[in-house]
């Protein structure tokens, strides 16, 4: 475990450096909690929260130091967290960004919500999110836009941008998030956070909110790939509630981290290094290759020929699978209901148009589209097709190497407002993340370096279930470099 460096405040700590603060007794996780929920209400103009559940995390702070005093501390013992607003905790607001779901109360947790706490996590709120983590910039949000800490005229990304928001301002040192198409990865990239996202069944989906059941994936977002290292410990494993869990072997993640990067064979995709690439994130991420390459890893070139298709291919996939999932939203069982409605279709009909903003709209009907009689074939089957061979590209891939390395997002952070009227140029933000979530493989992004003063991400990518690899690659290399520890001048 990291130890904590003399002198630096308690909220520029990593998670590991809390723990370890807390462990010899340098302060309370009340105190911590304190402190950082003052911070959290300093800050309140960011948007990154839509619930702070002050008295919740007291409690569990309080809770903790006690569990500490008597010997009995889990291994997020007092370490405060958030979760983006989409993971289901019992006894408290769960919106997913929504007007549709503004007054929803969960009964119960999530699973990763659950195994947090029963490692004694402190919960300080609920994130702000694109709604129904649709969207790549935080601003169809029903709360309003969540601002990048690094200059708050510009977007953090999303649809996790009130997470990473949070982790890049130092209001929380670690946070979750989910990622369909880029959601924890992308907004990582455009705060300078370190953003994970597992293969898919690796974290249960259990009291997630579905978007598409087939792409959604749990994960984290913190200051450090050593962080996020022990979180996915806590969080990863087998789940009987959730049928696309997967029963395989949980490692050591923390430990894990330690294998250093030589003879790692890192691919490096040549069509990701394209003309719609911006030239000085092209720069630092071929930078930080440079340095891993110094360290002993071998750089070689790959082809991912059907990679260009993954946008289009999840666009179909995306929309088809959020129309099934979002069709419970109708106002009768829960969420918004429309007044007076005059006959049942009314109900339906108003419900979900007061109850849902223009993106989620917008995917819906293109998803009942493709899976219309007569359009199957010619569009959803065929993306299925198209999915199987990038997934076959990347399999390929990994026969000739360990890691695949390259951007995660082809720029750095843009203006908000900038790109919503032009839904196809927002939709392109994922296009070196996407491939990862149709081939169900794990990812994490790195900050390595700034263009014009905004933070670029590294983003790696493993075979299935190679997030020990991953992380260990991502660790290693931030031993090498100091740009995950750089805070935006105004949170610092």
């Amino acid at each position: 475990m990291t130890a904590d460096p003399a002198g630096l405040a308690l909220h520029q700590r990593t998670l590991s450096e809390l723990a370890w603060g807390l462990t010899k007794g340098d302060f309370t996780s009340r105190e911590l909690t304190e402190l950082l929920l003052g911070r959290v209400a300093q800050h309140e103009s960011l948007n990154a929260f839509i619930t702070v559940t002050a008295d919740v995390a007291l409690e569990q702070a309080d809770r903790a130091d006690r569990a500490r005093t008597r010997g009995v501390a889990g291994p997020l013992n007092g370490l405060p967290i958030v979760h983006k607003d989409l993971f289901c905790t019992k006894g408290v607001l769960t919106t997913c960004g929504s007007n549709i779901l503004s007054h929803f109360v969960s009964p119960y947790d999530a699973t990763v919500v659950e195994r947090m706490a029963e490692a004694g996590a402190v919960m300080l709120g609920k994130t702000n999110m694109d709604e129904f983590a649709m969207g790549s910039s935080n601003e169809t949000s029903f709360y309003g836009p969540v601002m990048n800490p690094w200059d708050t005229k510009l977007s953090p990304g999303g649809s996790s941008g009130g997470s990473a928001a949070a982790v890049a301002a130092r209001l929380v040192p670690a946070a979750t998030g989910t990622d369909t198409g880029g959601s924890i990865r992308q907004p990582a990239a455009l705060t300078g956070t370190v953003g994970l996202k597992p293969t898919y069944g690796r974290v249960s989906r259990y009291g997630m909110v579905a978007f598409a059941s087939s792409l959604d994936q749990a994960g984290v977002i913190t200051r450090s790939a050593e962080d996020a290292a022990l979180l996915l410990r806590v969080i990863a494993g087998i789940d009987r509630r959730d049928s696309t869990s997967v029963d395989h072997p949980v490692p050591d993640y923390v430990a894990g981290i330690s294998k250093p990067v030589k003879g790692l064979r890192i691919g490096v995709v040549r069509q990701h290094f394209d003309e719609g690439l911006d030239p000085l994130c092209a720069e630092r991420v071929k930078t930080s290759l440079d340095a891993l390459n110094e360290a002993g890893a071998s750089l070689i070139e790959i082809d991912l020929p059907s990679i260009g298709l993954s946008v289009p291919t999840y666009y179909v996939v995306a929309p088809a699978e959020c129309s099934s999932n979002l069709s419970r939203f109708d106002g009768v069982r829960f969420g918004h209901r429309s007044a007076d409605p005059e006959d049942l279709l009314d109900l339906y009909c108003r419900s979900r148009g007061e109850g849902f903003g223009a993106e989620v709209k917008r995917r819906i009907m293109t998803g009942t589209y493709v899976l219309s009689a007569g359009y199957y074939d010619a569009y959803y089957l065929k993306a299925q097709k198209v999915r199987q061979l990038i997934s076959q590209d990347f399999k390929n891939a990994f026969e000739r190497v360990d890691v695949i390395a390259g951007p995660t997002a082809p720029t750095t952070a843009f203006a908000i407002g900038e790109k919503t009227d032009d839904p196809i140029t927002m939709y392109l933000n994922d296009i070196y993340t996407i491939g990862a979530n149709l081939a169900g493989l794990p990812g994490i992004s790195v900050p390595c370096g700034f263009a014009t003063g905004l933070p670029v991400g590294l983003q790696l990518v493993g075979p299935h279930f190679a997030e020990e690899r991953i992380l260990a690659c991502a660790h290693q290399y931030q031993q090498l470099t100091d740009w995950h520890k750089m805070a935006p001048e105004d949170f610092a």
